[in-house]
C-alpha cells in the first residue's frame, strides 16, 4: 500500500508540474501571396488557368485568409487579354480561354484593394519524361523504392528544370530544381525516393521548364524550407522575393511567384 502511494504522488508530483506556454510571437500586417503558376500541359489546349491569391496569417492560424475581389489580368505581346474570374470567395480566379504559347512573354497584373502588382514571365518549354527507372534497393536501409525520370536535355541551351512528384502517401509533395551546367547534351534524371513506397502506389511525376529567374528563386527556397532550414522556428536568412511587384506602394510588395511553364506529366504505377 505505501509503494502505491508513493507511485502515486510521483504522479500527481509530475503532473501537476507541468505548465502551459504562451509562445507570444510578433505579428505584422498581412501582405498579399500571389501563386500565378501557368501550367501548358503537352497534349492540351491549355485554355483553362488558374492564379490564387491569399494572405498571410499569424503562424498557429488554422486556416490560410483568401485575398478576395481582386482583379486579375494577364496579356502578351500580341494584344491578347485573358481576364481571371474568383470563384465565389475562394481566393481562386479561372480563366478558360487562355492562349499558351511557347516562348511568348505575358504580363500578369492584379488589382486589389487599390493598389497594383504586376510581373512579367516568359512560357518556357520543357523536353519529355523519356523512361522512368525504379530501384527497389535503395536508400540507406537499402530496401527503400527510388525512382528516376529520365529526360535528355538539348544541347548547347541553357536549361532549367523543376520536377514534382505527387504520390498516394499522404505527405507534401516532393520537388526539386535542376539546370544543366554539368549536363548539358546528356540524358539526365529527376529522383524521387520515399521510404513508405510500396507496390501499387501511384506517384504522378511533372517536369516544367522554367526561366533561370525562377530556378534561382526554387533553389533558395528549396534550401531554407528543407532539412538544412533549422526547422519552422529557425529565422531564415532573407525574405524571398519572387518577380511580383506592387508598383503603387513598393514597400507593401507581395509573395509568390508570376510563372509559366510547358509541363511533361508521367503517372507511375510503382512495381
Amino acid at each position: 500500500m505505501k509503494k502505491l502511494l508513493y507511485i502515486t504522488s510521483f504522479f500527481l508530483l509530475c503532473t501537476n508540474c507541468e505548465d502551459v506556454i504562451d509562445v507570444d510571437l510578433n505579428t505584422a500586417e498581412p501582405k498579399l501571396v500571389i501563386e500565378a503558376s501557368i501550367n501548358y500541359f503537352k497534349n492540351t489546349t491549355g485554355s483553362e488557368q488558374s492564379i490564387k491569391l491569399s494572405l498571410t496569417a499569424p503562424f498557429f492560424n488554422d486556416s490560410i485568409p483568401p485575398a478576395n475581389g481582386a482583379s486579375i489580368q494577364v496579356s502578351d505581346s500580341s494584344g491578347n487579354t485573358f481576364n481571371f474570374i474568383e470563384d465565389g470567395d475562394t481566393g481562386i480566379y479561372y480563366n478558360t480561354n487562355f492562349i499558351p504559347v511557347i516562348n511568348e512573354d505575358y504580363t500578369l497584373v492584379i488589382n486589389y484593394e487599390g493598389e497594383i502588382y504586376t510581373a512579367t514571365e516568359t512560357l518556357t518549354s520543357v523536353v519529355p519524361i523519356n523512361s522512368i527507372e525504379q530501384n527497389n534497393e535503395g536508400g540507406f536501409s537499402g530496401e527503400d523504392i527510388e525512382l528516376k525520370a529520365f529526360y535528355t536535355d538539348p544541347a548547347g541551351i541553357d536549361n532549367y528544370y523543376f520536377f514534382e512528384f505527387i504520390s498516394d502517401i499522404p505527405v507534401v509533395p516532393t520537388l526539386a530544381v535542376y539546370d544543366d551546367t554539368f549536363t548539358d547534351g546528356n540524358e539526365i534524371f529527376g529522383f524521387y525516393t520515399e521510404e513508405d513506397l510500396e507496390a501499387g502506389d501511384v506517384v504522378i511525376i511533372r517536369n516544367y521548364g522554367i526561366s533561370s529567374q525562377f530556378y534561382d528563386f526554387m533553389f533558395i527556397l528549396l534550401q531554407q524550407g528543407g532539412d538544412a532550414g533549422g526547422g519552422p522556428f529557425e529565422t531564415q536568412p532573407a525574405t524571398i522575393r519572387g518577380n511580383c511587384i506592387n508598383t503603387t506602394n513598393p514597400d507593401n510588395f507581395p509573395y509568390g511567384y508570376f510563372r509559366l511553364s510547358e509541363v511533361d506529366e508521367v503517372i507511375y504505377t510503382v512495381e
